[in-house]
């Protein structure tokens, strides 16, 4: 009798016991899996990306990001947009709710502020000058232009105007925020040169207009 019940305990004990009792058990599949990373992080405020000179369409974003179990992910959203490489691109989970939005009345625009968007002069001498707004430069002259080309390191248009003169070499530097940041004007023999310096990598196009030439950078 004695046997029988000890039998019996065995075998109630060996059918709740585990076979490995540092794994879950049948049905315990929620338990998520852990990391030890560091979770302490500050929030994501806002985060800028300053892109070459070189960069005029954004063709897509994508963001990397780690889930809870710590595994590596991305996402991409996908774009065809033209940009301006002197902005930066803002990466950011701060929004304005559209509902929040104020909506702002449209100014009149000034006579003053027409002037702003006009060509400036930035340069010049007395056989030529030079005007610009925003990527067109103006170049008046009553010189023929026989050659003009493209060079890097730094990047400048290189112009040639037919003319015998014997004028004194010339360098006008421009404020910070202009696309052509240098000119320089010397004499060769039978032509003077034009240097245009660039802030950055550009292609260009080139026009006669009235009085002069009109190079527009792209």
């Amino acid at each position: 009798m004695v046997k029988a019940i000890f039998i019996s305990l065995f075998l109630l004990t060996s059918l709740s016991a585990r076979e490995n009792p540092f794994f879950p058990s049948t049905g315990e599949k929620d338990i998520p899996l852990t990391t030890n990373i560091d979770e302490k992080l500050p929030p994501l405020k806002r985060a800028t990306l300053t892109l070459p000179s070189t960069a005029r369409v954004i063709e897509g974003v994508t963001v990397k990001y780690r889930s809870l179990d710590g595994s590596i992910h991305s996402e991409t959203i996908e774009l065809d947009n033209a940009i301006d490489w002197h902005l930066p691109i803002f990466i950011s989970q701060s929004y304005v709710n559209e509902e929040q939005k104020v909506a702002v009345p449209k100014k009149k625009i000034s006579k003053s502020s027409k002037k702003i968007s006009s060509y400036k002069k930035i340069a010049g001498i007395k056989l030529i000058s030079f005007y610009s707004k925003d990527k067109k430069l103006k170049v008046i002259t009553k010189d023929t232009i026989i050659r003009n080309f493209l060079l890097v390191k730094p990047h400048r248009i290189v112009c040639d105007f037919k003319r015998d003169t014997n004028i004194k070499s010339y360098v006008k530097a421009m404020a910070k925020n202009s696309l052509f940041t240098k000119i320089r004007v010397g004499n060769h023999d039978g032509y003077y040169r034009v240097v245009i310096e660039l802030d950055g990598h550009y292609r260009y196009a080139t026009k006669d207009i009235k009085n002069g030439y009109l190079f527009e950078l792209k």
